[in-house]
């Protein structure tokens, strides 16, 4: 039960800081890209910021809602 409020907390976290974690990765896959491109190799671009941040947060409050069906599910 510990590990799903655990999970639980970790969606909310995602979800609180969505735009902070996107703009982090996006950074970190732009540079990657830059490596790869630079060896020759044709890669897609990053998503747009927009879209980024909208998918983390859907993460986030999936991961906590999958959770806490869970912890309903087993308390039932």
């Amino acid at each position: 039960m510990l590990m799903e409020f655990s999970r639980v907390l970790l969606g909310l976290t995602i979800a609180l800081f969505h735009a902070q974690l996107a703009d982090f990765l996006g950074e970190q896959d732009r540079a990657l890209a830059a490596v790869f491109r630079q060896r020759g190799v044709p890669i897609p671009g990053a998503l747009p910021k927009s879209v980024s941040h909208t998918l983390f947060y859907v993460l986030g409050i999936g991961v906590a809602l999958t959770s806490l069906a869970r912890i309903w599910l087993a308390l039932r």
